[in-house]
C-alpha cells in the first residue's frame, strides 16, 4: 500500500484532491477500480446527456470526460518523467484550451468512455511498476515541487471529483 503524501510533497491547489484519494483504501486499488466503474458511468448515461451543461459556460459532460482523459496523461507523463529522475521542469496546461480544441463534435460519450478506459488501463502499468525509492522522488510541474507519490494520489483524487460533480450537478 502507498502511504499518503506529505502536505509539502503537492501544491496546495492539489490537497481536495489528495484528500478525496485518501478518503479511498489504497490509491492504485482506488485507481484500478475506477478504471471500470467509470468507464460503466460514462456508457449508463443517456446519450441525450453527453452535451448537457448544468449552466451557461459550464463544460458539458462531454468536455468534463475529456478534461478527465487529458489530465489523466498529463499527470502520468509528470509520473513517468519524475519516476524517472527527470529534474526537467514540465508545464502546466490549459484545461479549457485543451477542451475548446479536443474537437469533441466528431467524438461520442462512448468513444470517449473506452479512451478513457484504455488509457487507465497502460496508465496503471505505470503506476504499478513505480518502486517504493521512485514514490518519493519529485520534480517540477506548473512551477510546484510534486512527487510521484502525489502525483497518483491527485490522478486519483481529481477523478474522484469530477465524478461527484456529474453526480450533483449534471444528474
Amino acid at each position: 500500500m502507498i502511504i499518503k503524501p506529505e502536505p509539502g510533497e503537492y501544491a496546495p491547489f492539489y490537497a481536495g484532491y489528495v484528500e478525496k484519494a485518501i478518503a479511498h483504501s489504497d490509491v492504485l486499488q482506488t485507481l484500478t477500480q475506477l478504471k471500470e466503474s467509470t468507464y460503466q458511468f460514462f456508457t449508463a448515461l443517456p446519450a441525450e446527456k453527453e452535451n448537457y451543461a448544468y449552466a451557461a459556460g459550464k463544460w458539458t459532460i462531454k468536455q468534463l470526460l475529456s478534461h478527465m482523459i487529458d489530465a489523466e496523461r498529463v499527470f502520468a507523463y509528470r509520473i513517468l518523467c519524475f519516476s524517472r529522475q527527470d529534474q526537467n521542469p514540465l508545464p502546466g496546461f490549459d484545461e479549457n484550451d485543451y477542451v475548446e480544441k479536443a474537437l469533441l463534435h466528431t467524438r461520442t460519450l462512448a468513444n470517449l468512455a473506452a479512451e478513457f478506459r484504455a488509457l487507465r488501463e497502460a496508465n496503471l502499468f505505470l503506476f504499478r511498476s513505480v518502486t517504493d525509492k521512485q514514490l518519493l522522488y519529485n520534480g517540477t510541474a506548473s512551477g510546484q515541487t510534486v512527487s510521484v507519490r502525489a502525483l497518483l494520489y491527485i490522478t486519483a483524487g481529481h477523478e474522484l471529483h469530477h465524478l461527484d460533480i456529474i453526480k450533483q450537478r449534471y444528474l
